[in-house]
């Protein structure tokens, strides 16, 4: 017989909530095909995805560093192959076909059915990918609402940017997070007024809230 621990799949959760991380422990509790790793922000994420390598990787989105998004893309830069699951709150349509833009095999509502969390991973370990039925079907049916939705405009690093002044920070505590310069992200700020019709500096942060990036 194989020894399970040397072929159990290993499973990196990174979100910063408890209630999360140990409902994620007890869903594969009798589970011995399945390891369970944990992190709590991007910066240890991103660790715990080098030192580890993870078969699979489940990400919030919001995160207190920097974003699910951001995380993904520092993961997919140094592993082109990682298999990188979304799992959050937002289930707008917009950000789950952003997600999957980015390089997402699954994606996974945190109010979906915690069963769905079990068979997204096995699916995305499989090769696979999985949206929840749920969202999948949102996706569909939401084309018009997508392509009006400003995150459909954005890149990456823009909506990472947003997200950041959203919640409050000022532009030398984003380059600070993004490890980029002062005028990358000034000049970025500048492009995202444009882009939306913001006003002014406010007027970005009402968004970005609006939005849910905050």
């Amino acid at each position: 017989m194989q020894n399970s621990a040397r072929s159990a799949t290993k499973v990196l959760i990174v979100d910063d909530h408890p209630v999360v991380l140990s409902g994620c422990r007890s869903l594969f509790a009798t589970d011995n095909s399945v390891k369970i790793e944990e992190a709590s922000d991007a910066k240890s994420g991103h660790r715990a995805y080098v030192t580890r390598k993870p078969d699979v990787t489940v990400i919030d989105i919001k995160l207190p560093d920097v974003s699910g998004f951001e995380l993904m893309r520092r993961i997919r830069k140094d592993d082109p192959d990682a298999r990188i699951i979304m799992f959050s709150m937002n289930d707008d349509p917009a950000f789950v076909v952003r997600a999957i833009e980015m390089g997402a095999q699954g994606y996974v509502s945190k109010g979906d059915d915690p069963r769905m969390l079990v068979r997204a991973v096995r699916k995305v370990a499989a090769g696979e990918n999985f949206i929840s039925p749920q969202l999948a079907e949102a996706v569909t049916f939401s084309g018009a609402s997508i392509k009006a939705n400003p995150a459909s405009q954005m890149t990456a690093r823009e909506l990472e940017i947003l997200r950041l002044l959203g919640r409050g920070d000022k532009i030398v505590e984003v380059a600070d997070a993004l490890e980029i310069s002062y005028k990358t992200v000034a000049n970025t700020t500048s492009l995202l007024k444009q882009k939306l019709g913001a006003k002014n500096h406010s007027d970005l942060i009402r968004i970005a809230v609006e939005m849910g990036l905050g």
